[in-house]
């Protein structure tokens, strides 16, 4: 372990030096090796340390059973920041994890530089691994008040609700205006006002009867903001929680949003540094590559038919097309202001999607797979339509009933896709603990008629 150890220092030390007359550009990257399990563990909470929850239990035991199943392998992690943080497997050979600090220095240069990963970095910090240690230690003081029953309780409901931000709106946000523009703060004299009204003289401004704001004032999609701050019934605590994971989905969306930029532009770039790489052995070089072609491969395990898209693959040969056609200055222009939406939509043409075999397709009941469309617009669409608002249902706060209710609306229209009304019905019991009111859902059934979930 000391002997790879040592090599992986030597040649990361290299490929940094190397990865800046290149013209990359980011800030600096701790590299940690740490055992396989750790890795499934980052994984699975999305955090090195992160607040405790039964769900994601769940999470690492489908992730552990596919890793011994073979459908899956972790090489890194990485957590953008200054400085940025990559946990490589101690499992991984000297060829392998090579690659991977040429990969996570291509990340690191994506995080720096990409306007999304720029902005989220800006309003939730730069050191996010240092942040969910607090905020975990802070969960701890909470079960130790409340008990291990209370807390969870409100953490099924905030993350539940985990996707439901709007990343439109600033992470800081000031609550909604307490009254409607253009009426008065002050009462004043309603007499008066009256008495000057009958007389035929205009009322002073300052006697104007002020008109209150209705709550929300607009379809607000971001239901953790809004519980946080408008849920009367919440004590403080159950508020901080919310927050929290409100801030985490703010860190989590452009890793969410620009995955196949991100996975594409790494490739590109430990594919580019090794090739350049002089210094490393000529039998490191080649093992490193195999391992790249296992990387970018087309296709998900062993099926050779492109039912899923594997990110790795498709962001590789999208960056390697756009480099070798516009040149490298126009791609950095593409990665800084782009996500994966626009990245597909304005660069992903008839004939690149004809190599990469990119289709809609339909399982049918007796087991095969049918194309149902090769156009390109219906291929892109399908292929994002899973990533449009971390691929959750678009749900708004519509307005609160005179009982204190919460009355949200499922935006169909939007999502093109119906709800699981069972556990839709789940959330909105989370939801209920919390609000202490009922909580009601509006939405359509399958033949587009008015379907109610209520939780009382």
């Amino acid at each position: 372990m000391k002997s790879m150890h040592d090599q992986l220092e030597r040649y990361t030390a290299q490929l940094e030096a190397l990865a800046q007359q290149q013209g990359l550009d980011y800030y600096p990257v701790d590299f940690e090796l740490v055992p396989a399990s750790f890795m499934t563990e980052v994984a699975v909470y999305g955090l090195p340390v992160r607040m405790p929850h039964w769900s994601f239990g769940v999470r690492y035991i489908h992730q552990y059973v596919q890793h011994r199943m073979g459908h899956s392998r972790l090489f890194e992690v990485v957590f953008p920041g200054n400085p940025g943080r990559a946990y490589l497997a101690e499992s991984n050979s000297v060829e392998e994890n090579t690659l991977v600090v040429a990969h996570v220095l291509g990340h690191a240069d994506f995080a720096k530089n990409n306007a999304l990963f720029a902005d989220s970095q800006r309003q939730v910090g730069y050191d996010i691994v240092g942040l969910a240690a607090q905020r975990a230690k802070q969960i701890a003081g909470f079960i130790e008040a409340h008990g291990v029953a209370e807390v969870e309780a409100v953490l099924d409901a905030a993350l539940a609700l985990e996707p439901h931000i709007d990343v439109n709106q600033a992470l800081r946000r000031a609550p909604y205006p307490e009254y409607l523009e253009g009426t008065s703060r002050e009462d004043g004299d309603g007499f008066n006002a009256r008495f000057a009204t009958l007389a035929g003289e205009a009322p002073p401004a300052s006697s104007r009867q002020r008109r209150r704001a209705p709550v929300p004032p607009h379809p607000e999609l971001d239901l953790l903001w809004f519980i946080a701050n408008y849920g009367e019934q919440m004590e403080d605590w159950e508020r901080d929680i919310f927050l929290m994971v409100r801030e985490e989905s703010f860190y989590f969306h452009p890793l969410f949003s620009c995955q196949i930029m991100n996975e594409g532009w790494a490739s590109y770039w430990h594919a580019r540094l090794l090739r350049e790489a002089d210094f490393l052995p000529q039998h490191l070089y080649l093992e490193a590559i195999k391992t790249h072609s296992d990387v970018v491969r087309p296709y998900a395990g062993d099926d050779q038919t492109a039912l899923a898209i594997n990110p790795y693959h498709v962001g590789f040969v999208l960056w390697e097309r756009l480099v070798e056609e516009q040149g490298l200055d126009a791609a950095r222009q593409v990665m800084c202001c782009e996500d994966d939406f626009g990245f597909l939509r304005n660069h992903l043409d008839e004939e690149m999607a004809h190599e990469l075999r990119l289709f809609r397709y339909q399982a049918r009941r007796n087991g095969e797979i049918a194309v149902t469309a090769a156009d390109l617009d219906d291929v892109v669409e399908e292929i994002l339509a899973p990533r449009f608002n971390f691929g959750a249902p678009r749900i708004a706060v519509a307005e609160l009933g005179n009982d204190g209710s919460l009355i949200l609306e499922h935006d169909h229209r939007t999502d093109g896709r119906g709800l699981d009304m069972e556990r839709s019905a789940k959330v909105l019991e989370y939801i209920q603990r919390v609000w202490r009111r009922p909580v009601v859902l509006r939405t359509v059934d399958g033949d587009g008629g008015e379907r109610i979930i209520e939780s009382r």
